[in-house]
């Protein structure tokens, strides 16, 4: 059987009320009387930028459909929406793209980041900027704890530092070499070389990139002594 090969739907020509007829098909498919972006970018049969270039900014599009307009937050924080951003770009192990940010791997799409920094790349620079400070402060004397071993840092590296340690890494894990950018759903850790429970700090050269796998099956080994045997 001979394979055919179909064009897409030509849509410069659809007329105004087709589309906004599809945002409000979609309305009514979800049950809201509003559509997110991300919504209409999931069921619905045009591009939304023929229709944001035909009406104007999203909201211009519900407002013509005679819809609500689609809430979005005006308060997030620079460090929140770096969070975000840091989060995708770690599920993804790659830099995301703007057609990236959406659920479940980004909590925001990339217009707020377009609107805060003017711009994608621009967003991507200053989350770079953010990522490329130093994330390990010692602790104050009297919140460090004493157990086995004295510890002068968190457990725990914050975002950037795991940042840090995922890109040196090129987002592999450093066992078997696996990325979620070649294994879609795949989760990365960053772990303890020598384990948190045995004195290792958190610091940059005692954390590694580690799939979930090998990262719960190394448990507290000290992978210094591992590679000694």
């Amino acid at each position: 059987m001979n394979q055919k090969f179909v064009l897409d739907d030509y849509h410069r020509d659809v007329p105004d009320e087709d589309l906004l007829a599809d945002v409000r098909r979609v309305s009514q498919l979800i049950g809201k009387k509003t559509v997110k972006l991300i919504e209409y970018r999931k069921h619905g049969r045009f591009h939304d930028a023929t229709l944001c270039s035909r009406f104007g900014p999203w909201n211009s599009v519900l407002r013509a459909a005679g819809l609500d307009e689609s809430p979005f937050r005006m308060n997030i924080s620079d460090e929140e929406m770096f969070d975000n951003l840091f989060v995708a770009w770690t599920r993804l192990g790659r830099q995301p793209g703007r057609r990236d940010m959406i659920r479940p791997d980004s909590k925001f799409s990339e217009r707020p980041y377009i609107r805060r920094f003017g711009g994608w790349r621009k967003a991507l620079e200053a989350f770079v900027f953010w990522a490329n400070k130093d994330d390990t402060q010692p602790l104050p004397p009297k919140q460090q704890t004493v157990k086995t071993h004295a510890h002068i840092t968190t457990r725990y590296p914050g975002p950037r530092l795991q940042f840090k340690v995922m890109r040196r890494d090129d987002f592999k894990c450093r066992i078997c070499g696996r990325s979620p950018a070649t294994h879609p759903g795949l989760i990365l850790h960053v772990d303890h070389v020598v384990p948190w429970s045995k004195g290792g700090e958190t610091v940059f050269n005692n954390l590694q990139t580690l799939c979930e796998e090998h990262n719960l099956g190394k448990s507290d080994l000290d992978m210094n002594e591992n590679d000694a045997s």
